[in-house]
């Protein structure tokens, strides 16, 4: 069994620990497994080991290597979690399965252009810059619950989740704690937060999926 699989295994052991540890029911978190810049090669394994959600940074990378995995494996889910521009909303609609990052209207705009045109729905999220950092991606924080309803009502989305990467020189903990308040508020169910050096700690704070890439597939 190579490293990368048997870390797959590892960290899908974690989150079942802290899932316990949180008092949380055994499966409530989905393990996304972030894949990007690694090739389809690298990602085999960890399919055949059983894992079947996937996220990806850039819709043009993604497409060079899922329509060909996803053929191969059907069940296989696919998550935008990289910042989309809205001239690549005709791909992302048609390529991804969930879309985690948007955060603007003209986003929201094209992509309610494209499932209408595609027939096509994706799960949708919507990215709260928690930190309030310049060179992030997501809404501020205090207009996300506004922008929530706006999706829903202005533009038809229908928004499930929030997302958000906390600040890496910070405490996270007051990060999921902010996104949790705010999807009840919006009343979005589910959690997108966590990554490899924080997601046992986003459980804690209700994640209902963690994207797990460096823990698993090692540093590209």
């Amino acid at each position: 069994m190579g490293d990368t699989v048997q870390q797959f295994f590892a960290v899908k052991a974690k989150i079942a620990a802290a899932e316990q540890e949180a008092g949380r029911e055994a499966g409530a978190v989905t393990l996304v497994a972030v894949s990007k810049t690694f090739d389809a090669l690298d990602i085999q394994p960890v399919i055949e080991a059983g894992q079947r959600v996937f996220g990806e940074n850039r819709v043009q990378e993604a497409q060079g290597k899922w329509p060909a995995l996803k053929k191969a494996f059907p069940d296989i889910e696919l998550h935008l979690i990289g910042p989309l521009q809205s001239n690549k909303a005709r791909e992302a609609v048609a390529l991804f399965d969930v879309i985690e990052t948007i955060d603007r209207d003209k986003i929201a705009a094209e992509l309610a252009k494209e499932i209408a045109r595609q027939g096509r729905a994706p799960k949708l999220y919507v990215q709260v810059n928690t930190g309030s950092e310049p060179q992030k991606a997501g809404i501020e924080p205090r207009e996300a619950v506004a922008f929530v309803r706006r999706c829903r009502e202005v533009h038809g989305l229908a928004i499930e989740g929030l997302m958000c990467i906390p600040p890496a020189d910070e405490n996270p903990g007051p990060h999921f704690a902010l996104l949790k308040k705010m999807a009840r508020e919006a009343g979005a169910a589910k959690l997108s937060m966590g990554m490899s050096g924080d997601y046992e700690t986003a459980i804690a704070f209700g994640a209902t999926s963690v994207r797990v890439g460096s823990a698993i597939f090692g540093n590209r």
